[in-house]
């Protein structure tokens, strides 16, 4: 592979893994000045400020992952990894649509649960390609399970029976 052809091929990963998170941010974007703001938050609810800049590191991380995966295409079986990665991608969307658009935490609460364990198939996936590529889902795979504990928190502080 040539080096413009693996450099595209970064380009063309990042895109769709910055894509994902920008569709997230457009879908959260309208409740953050209203509904989610009047939702009682646990104490350890990071500012919003936060959620944005980790956001992009997560998104960058995630795409060089893919990328590094990508790269061995031809020498290692990499299609069924870089699918279940872009199933977890696509469940990354629907979160914020469920919980933000659709104002549903409990339904939110089950579709992160579905998300958590498709990037844990995607690190397995990865680790048998490229163990570094694994290693960068880690910090991903650990705030999304922080974002389980806020969702459930928030769920059980203003929706459980």
């Amino acid at each position: 592979m040539t080096r413009t052809r693996a450099l595209a091929g970064l380009a063309g990963i990042l895109i769709i893994c910055f894509g994902a998170g920008f569709a997230g941010g457009q879908l959260a974007t309208p409740a953050l000045g209203g509904w989610y703001q009047d939702l009682t938050k646990p104490p350890f609810t990071p500012p919003d400020e936060v959620f944005q800049p980790v956001w992009s590191a997560l998104y960058f991380l995630m795409g060089v992952a893919a990328w590094l995966v990508w790269l061995r295409k031809g020498s290692a079986p990499v299609e069924v990894p870089l699918a279940v990665f872009a199933v977890q991608l696509l469940l990354n969307i629907a979160w914020p649509l469920l919980f933000f658009e659709l104002q549903k935490p409990g339904l939110a609460l089950i579709e992160i649960i579905l998300l958590e364990s498709a990037i844990v198939a995607t690190i397995v996936g990865f680790w048998g390609i490229r163990p570094i590529a694994a290693l960068l889902l880690i910090p991903y795979l650990l705030w999304c399970l922080f974002a389980s504990i806020l969702n459930l928190f928030i769920w059980l502080l203003n929706f459980a029976p």
